[in-house]
């Protein structure tokens, strides 16, 4: 049964042909990184094929990347394995596209940066990049966001994210909210981690489908459904703690907005305000 996380990957692999690295959503815990290859290896000649795990514990973090040597491959494999079962798993793959972050000394650096790649078009690049301040409300430090963004009638929505440092991992959908947190105060702070407030979750969400959407983003230490102390119902709200504030903030830009089922989610850092 479709929980629109799921419909939402349909509507973003159709965004954009042409490229060669897939991020694979999904996977069976159990799978291996050579069954990985190994599937995606029947439709065409694979480059590289990576299994992401926890660093720590080492078991599979249910996703992976796949890159072919050739972008009709690629394609081809978005066409036949998208939707495919595996155990008790359907797996979702759409191209993988790249965020990045740049941090800067000075305020008139960041701005020199913006005015001179906002909208430049990189050799051998289809698209343009999109160059702009992610403002982080504990520090003054600028820092200047680089996205690469595909173009839909709805909205802009790019492509899973793979973040090429090492402390990054993908995002499921774009970065078009980026804008949105700045100046927000912040009740977290870096020590304890950064504490996102997630509003207008169904009655039926659980900390299952919050770890299944923040946990690709990066490190997520504690979530937290609110519960109504009768039903055991959600009451719609709920949190989530992670501790980086880069991926913090990549998170809350890309699903602040996000519908899941019939609702639609707003997403943002918990302030004094936030519910308790």
């Amino acid at each position: 049964m479709s929980n629109g996380y799921e419909d939402h990957m349909d509507d973003v692999c159709r965004d954009d042909m042409g490229r060669t690295n897939l991020i694979v959503n999904y996977l069976p815990q159990n799978m291996t990184q050579d069954e990985l290859r190994s599937l995606f290896s029947s439709i065409g000649e694979v480059e590289s094929a990576k299994l992401i795990r926890d660093k720590v514990a080492g078991h599979s973090l249910g996703y992976g990347f796949v890159n072919y040597l050739n972008a009709k491959d690629a394609e081809r494999a978005i066409n036949t394995l998208n939707g495919l079962r595996l155990q008790s798993k359907t797996i979702k793959q759409c191209l993988s596209r790249g965020v990045a972050f740049i941090r800067f000394d000075k305020r008139s650096e960041a701005e020199e940066a913006i005015a001179s790649f906002n909208g430049h078009k990189p050799p051998g690049s289809s698209e343009p990049i999109t160059v702009k301040f992610a403002a982080n409300p504990n520090q003054n430090k600028n820092m200047a966001l680089l996205s690469q963004l595909c173009h839909s009638p709805a909205r802009r929505f790019g492509g899973p994210v793979h973040h090429q440092a090492q402390r990054f991992r993908f995002s499921p959908m774009g970065v078009d909210h980026m804008s949105s947190i700045s100046g927000v105060n912040v009740a977290s702070s870096a020590s304890s981690g950064w504490c996102i407030f997630i509003y207008n979750l169904g009655q039926d969400a659980d900390e299952g489908i919050l770890w299944q959407m923040f946990g690709p983003f990066g490190a997520v230490t504690n979530v937290k459904v609110i519960r109504d102390f009768n039903t055991n119902k959600c009451k719609g709200f709920g949190f989530v703690t992670m501790t980086n504030y880069e991926e913090a903030a990549m998170a809350i830009a890309s699903l602040n907005g996000y519908r899941l089922g019939d609702k639609t989610l707003q997403v943002s850092f918990k302030t004094s305000k936030s519910h308790k």
